[in-house]
């Protein structure tokens, strides 16, 4: 895994949280790829797109949430 400037962290639920500023972000499940690698993209079941630039995870756009089929 590269060096992420983020703190990020994974919970016992297997969700992935980082600190994006000063806010708490959650950054998703499965969806988080890993290892993070510069470039990587993934978009989280609340629709929010992410993309790790510089070494540091950002919002980069808000979409309408995937939709699940079972």
């Amino acid at each position: 895994m590269m060096d992420i400037k983020n703190r990020i962290w994974m919970t016992g639920n297997l969700d992935w949280f980082a600190y994006i500023g000063d806010e708490e972000v959650w950054l998703g499940r499965r969806e988080v790829p890993i290892p993070l690698e510069e470039g990587d993209r993934w978009t989280n079941d609340l629709g929010f797109v992410f993309q790790v630039i510089d070494k540091e995870i950002v919002i980069v756009d808000k979409v309408d949430p995937p939709q699940k089929f079972w």
